[in-house]
């Protein structure tokens, strides 16, 4: 038992003992940690309470703390600010803590988890018509640790990558491409594939918008000025010519893409980021159609008069949504229904998750209804792990604007503002030129992952890299500070032949 449950056992006792006959579960005790600019080490929100029982919050509070001194070893002291409980521990129970901590060489590992229930979580699923950038980067460190955790919890964690490799977003770079007067290559740019794509991206955007602009001065709608314009036309022919598998067409496809698998796995190195299996929406996009056939014949889905194939998921909150075209062709939900079949026969996993924006919470919420009335095994097992968008200072990212923040761009600018700090506070001066450049990496990029985790996944968050790098306070730099002071104290007590007993004789002595 925890100490959190501990005391919400007791304060649970006590509320169930009142004489105004109500009645309280463990789900209505909330217990969070106190503040940092508060007193207390963890506090109990009485808010649910006060008004049940019919008692002032001051009444409520030396109450619940008469009961938490008489049978918590632990307590030490409280204290109430407005409604909240602070609860402040005895230094005996931190101290015994940090010494189990440190007694127990595979402290925060369970074996609880089986390693027989495969844990599949997909992650960060890239187009490969742009960089990464820095909502990517909130995205692959929510995965990351989510896979990590669970494979601390006992699970066999299987960690996959789906990349949106084919599509109108991809024509457009690729015509951009086809139509610049200066053709770039890694090769002759010395620029990292991925960005080069990316730049062709942005170029096709600002020529259509231009296009638009134009179009509309001569008195059309925006609307209009779409159904009009020449470019939607020419992209919506180039995929076509890639879907008929013209050889100059996927030539150009796989040569770009060559580019951006190269330099997004650079960057994946930096990040220490790896998979188990990558999939690609090329190689599945058509799989669905043969599940679209099979669930049309069992009457899951029905065909219009044009063709088209839909499911009605009204009865279910949701809406009546396309998974076949009329002209035979797919669409996004098609393909990742295939992709859950392929997944369970390459993995047969048990649950799955998809680290995803929040964007798309309805998408999932139509793919997972559609996989449970197809009878999918597990189907009840699958999640979506929504997270909000990080935005910077300036406001929201753009990638047809060129605004997004790439990944590579951030991770340099904090391994930077990383190295001037400490090279300011001069605790490097020692150190080899090879070892300063791992430091200061490790400190950006460790900075950088925790400033992007600290922060609830559902909450949308604005990121300012000064911040992230601060050696002071809740920030990666400053535990990593901590621990390397530590280990110094250690080797310097080591070379004066000074003794470091064990952590329990400490206390007693």
């Amino acid at each position: 038992m925890t100490i959190q449950e501990e005391i919400a056992a007791i304060v649970l006792t006590y509320l169930n003992n009142n004489d105004k006959g109500e009645k309280f579960t463990l789900k209505d005790i909330l217990i969070n940690t106190t503040p940092a600019d508060f007193t207390g080490d963890y506090t109990i929100v009485l808010f649910p309470f006060i008004k049940k029982l019919r008692m002032k919050p001051d009444e409520l509070a030396e109450a619940i703390s008469t009961d938490l001194k008489s049978k918590l070893r632990a307590y030490q002291n409280h204290n109430l600010v407005k409604g909240f409980l602070n609860i402040e521990l005895t230094p005996a129970f931190w101290s015994n803590s940090l010494g189990e901590v440190l007694n127990n060489d595979h402290f925060g590992f369970s074996k609880k988890g089986s390693k027989n229930k495969g844990i599949m979580v997909e992650y960060p699923s890239p187009n490969t018509n742009k960089p990464l950038h820095l909502g990517h980067l909130r995205n692959i460190f929510l995965g990351s640790s989510l896979a990590n955790i669970m494979e601390a919890n006992g699970y066999t964690v299987y960690r996959t990558c789906l990349y949106n490799d084919r599509g109108t977003n991809i024509s457009k770079s690729m015509w951009a491409y086809q139509h610049a007067s200066t053709k770039h290559t890694p090769e002759n740019s010395g620029i990292k594939g991925d960005h080069i794509v990316g730049d062709y991206y942005v170029r096709f955007s600002d020529l259509y918008k231009a296009e638009i602009k134009e179009l509309v001065e001569t008195g059309l709608t925006e609307e209009q000025a779409k159904k009009q314009s020449k470019l939607e036309k020419e992209i919506a022919e180039l995929t076509v010519q890639w879907e008929l598998k013209l050889p100059e067409v996927v030539e150009l496809w796989k040569t770009m893409n060559s580019w951006f698998y190269a330099g997004v796995r650079k960057t994946y190195e930096r990040l220490d980021l790896h998979f188990d299996k990558e999939y690609y929406e090329s190689e599945v996009y058509n799989r669905g159609r043969e599940t679209v056939e099979e669930g049309l014949k069992k009457g899951i889905f029905y065909q219009k008069e044009d063709s088209s194939v839909w499911i009605d998921l009204t009865d279910a909150g949701l809406d009546q949504k396309l998974v076949l075209r009329s002209n035979g062709t797919t669409v996004y939900i098609t393909q990742d229904i295939a992709l859950v079949y392929q997944k369970q026969k390459d993995f047969n996993f048990q649950r799955s998750v998809y680290v995803v924006g929040n964007e798309q919470e309805y998408h999932f919420k139509v793919l997972f209804e559609i996989l449970k009335r197809l009878g999918l095994k597990g189907s009840e097992h699958l999640h979506h792990l929504s997270y909000g968008m990080v935005e910077l200072p300036t406001g929201k990212m753009k990638s047809r604007e060129g605004t997004v923040v790439d990944a590579d761009d951030i991770l340099d600018e904090v391994v930077n503002i990383a190295k001037e700090k400490a090279n300011e506070q001069g605790k490097l001066a020692e150190v080899s030129a090879d070892e300063k450049e791992k430091i200061y990496e490790s400190i950006g990029v460790g900075a950088l992952r925790y400033f992007l985790l600290k922060v609830d996944p559902v909450k949308k968050m604005i990121y300012n890299p000064a911040e992230s790098i601060d050696f002071n306070g809740n920030t990666a730099p400053f535990i990593q500070y901590i621990y390397a002071r530590t280990q110094s104290l250690k080797r310097n007590a080591a070379a004066q032949q000074i003794e470091i007993v064990p952590f329990q004789e400490a206390i007693k002595n």
